[in-house]
């Protein structure tokens, strides 16, 4: 290995490190705080950057960009969100067997580490250039208040968007499912639970009610494997989900008179959001209400032509477009008509406390990207 490439793979697993004992959780804002503080120090000094904050919705984030450009050619986007797990002590790293294992590794603490140093080496060497840098902290509660309003309400654009929080090193998404999270609620009235014939149990209601959604979902299933032919493992079909249901009764003996439910709902084309809640409507009845969450339609995310050619080259192994059932923050760039690349170096056990990323393929995915940023800006880093 030479001693570039050495000194790489010790500053990728120093930061990424350094991100992960950061517990930037949805519950602690001074920890996401802290972690664009430490974020900050790596970039306040790159010649001719200008960092700029956004809060919307108490969620802040961060752009990089050169002075003067407001529409990078080419931007990169991460978040530095990560789950929550019941004890800080899951947000600590090891490195072992070529991984770096603990929570966030994957999701995405190494992939914010391999953009940061690439934004870093390109404007230290060609200040000015037209590469940006967006982080924001909000993608695991679905990204409303972070890329969408950076979109929205902050009008970023750009030419093309590198995103590595999906796919894999060989395997680059094209298509990702629609996306529906949804909060049924029951309404009914109360009494003692000896006397249950006094009462409307809402909570009940919903029990009834929830088994004929996941049979229409199981259907679809059934309906799209014949029709398409899938592969078993392809799930390009609508899936449904319960996550949570819940009461605000406190009491054993009581049968509450309101109840709720939440569903998580994914669906490809031609489904669309307006299409399967009429659908919910339908097999849930009047006595249920729908309530929308997050939602949005399926995504086409035409990534680089030229980058999938370069992921080929650099691997030499042969790349796939696949199909996502999970979504991304990708999904408010394509809506723009901007061409979204979604691939990430190996990584697994996401969302779990031993999540890891592959050192090795940290850095492979760091040379394809430096080399399509140089090709894509025509630009060549003098040794």
């Amino acid at each position: 290995m030479s001693d570039a490439k050495t000194g790489l793979r010790t500053e990728l697993i120093r930061l990424t490190r350094d991100l992960m004992v950061i517990e930037s959780t949805d519950s602690l804002p001074e920890e996401r705080a802290r972690c664009f503080q430490l974020v900050r120090n790596y970039l306040d000094e790159l010649p001719g950057v200008v960092l700029k904050s956004y809060q919307f919705d108490s969620y802040e984030s961060l752009l990089a960009l050169p002075q003067g450009v407001e529409h990078p050619e080419i931007l990169l986007n991460a978040h530095l969100d990560v789950v929550e797990h019941p004890s800080s002590e899951s947000y600590r790293s090891v490195v072992k067997d070529g991984r770096i294992v603990g929570a966030g590794a994957g999701d995405m603490k190494g992939q914010l580490a391999i953009l940061l140093e690439l934004f870093r080496k390109w404007h230290c060497a060609q200040p000015g250039l037209s590469l940006g840098l967006a982080i924001t902290s909000d993608e695991e509660r679905g990204g409303e208040a972070g890329v969408k309003c950076l979109v929205q309400k902050a009008g970023l654009r750009c030419g093309v968007a590198i995103i590595p929080d999906g796919g894999a090193l060989n395997r680059i998404t094209v298509e990702e499912k629609g996306i529906l999270h949804l909060r049924l609620i029951a309404r009914g009235h109360s009494s003692h639970a000896a006397r249950p014939w006094l009462a409307d149990n809402p909570l009940e209601r919903l029990v009834r009610a929830l088994p004929d959604v996941l049979r229409w979902f199981e259907q679809q299933r059934c309906e799209s494997v014949v029709a398409k032919d899938l592969e078993a493992d392809s799930h390009w079909y609508p899936t449904c989900a319960v996550t949570m249901m819940d009461t605000p009764n406190d009491s054993v003996n009581c049968v509450p008179e309101l109840a709720t439910a939440t569903l998580d709902v994914r669906f490809p084309p031609p489904w669309t959001m307006e299409k399967i809640m009429a659908q919910l409507k339908v097999l849930l009845g009047d006595g249920i209400e729908v309530e929308k969450i997050i939602g949005a339609e399926p995504s086409h995310l035409a990534p680089d032509q030229r980058f999938v050619e370069l992921t080929s080259e650099v691997t030499g192994e042969p790349v796939d477009l696949i199909h996502a059932s999970g979504g991304s923050d990708g999904r408010f760039f394509a809506e723009q008509g901007i061409p979204v690349i979604l691939s990430r170096p190996e990584v697994d056990n996401l969302h779990g406390e031993d999540e890891w990323i592959d050192v090795e393929s940290m850095l492979v995915y760091f040379e394809i990207c430096d080399q399509y940023i140089g090709e894509k800006l025509e630009l060549r880093i003098k040794n």
